[in-house]
């Protein structure tokens, strides 16, 4: 299983490469192996500000479709269009091509709240 050390996660299995105030978000190697061959990602949420928990889009697979939250506070400011028509970007390489959306983030306190590589293995290991 693929848990980079430089990223932090989320309960929900997502990631975020942290950047200044920006950051970087996709599903984990976990979760994607867990939802199958996806086939369909939705985000609607571009330019909005969105807090922590509330859903910025959706990941469609074979067998479900499942919800994708906001791990902290901010403006999305950009989605992976590549995924509109590769949706399998998040298979082939989640922490890379991947990647679904970029946000500003709000509150850099919230951060504080997420995992760092160890949890997050011990989440999925449990």
């Amino acid at each position: 299983m693929n848990i980079p050390d430089n990223l932090k996660y989320t309960k929900d299995h997502e990631w975020l490469n942290v950047e200044g105030d920006e950051a970087t978000i996709g599903i984990t190697d976990f979760a994607q192996k867990e939802l199958g061959d996806i086939v369909f990602i939705e985000v609607e949420t571009e330019g909005e500000n969105l807090d922590k928990d509330e859903t910025f889009g959706t990941i469609e697979a074979v067998k479900t479709v499942s919800d994708m939250f906001m791990p902290v506070a901010g403006e999305v400011v950009a989605f992976n269009e590549e995924l509109e028509s590769t949706p399998e970007l998040v298979n082939k390489d989640p922490y890379g091509e991947g990647w679904i959306i970029k946000l500003k983030i709000a509150d850099a306190g919230q951060l504080d709240d997420l995992l760092d590589a160890a949890a997050y293995k011990e989440l999925i290991e449990a």
